[in-house]
């Protein structure tokens, strides 16, 4: 991590031992490709077989317009997992990126491509880091419906880290995009 939001605060990451601060995490997970609610539900499966990670709630499903996407791309179904977790961001991100590997992600390097399996970390706690490899928290969320109106369904009164409560960032963004699916659901087993 390369800054905390207190410099003189010890970085419990960072520590050996049996310290493992405890952090609530959001997680944005999005299919566009393939069977789209096996990846969504398997993607879920995964992170809740995780050890140290306690999935404690998963938003409606949303079908939403690809942003950015190569021309021709199907839509997405989109959702958000809640979850509490003693891993580091680092070890986080490494995992959903297994996860997607899993669902058979591939990575031509052409941006927004279709995908069979995308999840992003957008907060983990009070984290923030701005390497390369991990950006926290996620740089782009506050311009995504498709990611703050999931959250918002899960938590109406949650902030995103540096940028403000996300009811108020849904204010200013067209949600015309996004429409919610009632008759499809991901399950935490």
């Amino acid at each position: 991590m390369t800054e905390t939001p207190n410099p003189h605060i010890i970085d419990a990451d960072t520590l050996t031992g049996e310290m493992h601060p405890i952090r609530r995490c959001v997680l944005a997970i999005g299919s566009n490709k393939g069977d789209r609610m096996t990846s969504l539900q398997g993607a879920v499966d995964s992170l809740a077989d995780t050890p140290e990670v306690w999935l404690t709630d998963v938003s409606p499903v949303y079908e939403t317009e690809p942003v950015g996407a190569p021309e021709g791309s199907a839509k997405f179904l989109n959702a958000v997992v809640q979850l509490d977790s003693t891993l580091s961001a680092r070890t986080l991100l490494d995992r959903a990126l297994a996860i997607e590997d899993a669902f058979g992600r591939q990575r031509s390097g052409t941006p927004n491509e279709p995908r069979t399996l995308d999840v992003d970390l957008i907060v983990v706690g009070d984290r923030r880091s701005s390497t390369e490899e991990l950006q926290l928290p996620h740089p782009r969320a506050a311009e995504r419906a498709f990611v703050l109106r999931p959250w918002h369904d899960l938590e109406s009164d949650a902030v995103l880290l540096g940028s403000g409560p996300i009811a108020k960032l849904l204010e200013e963004l067209d949600e015309s995009g996004i429409a919610r699916r009632d008759d499809l659901s991901i399950e935490i087993q």
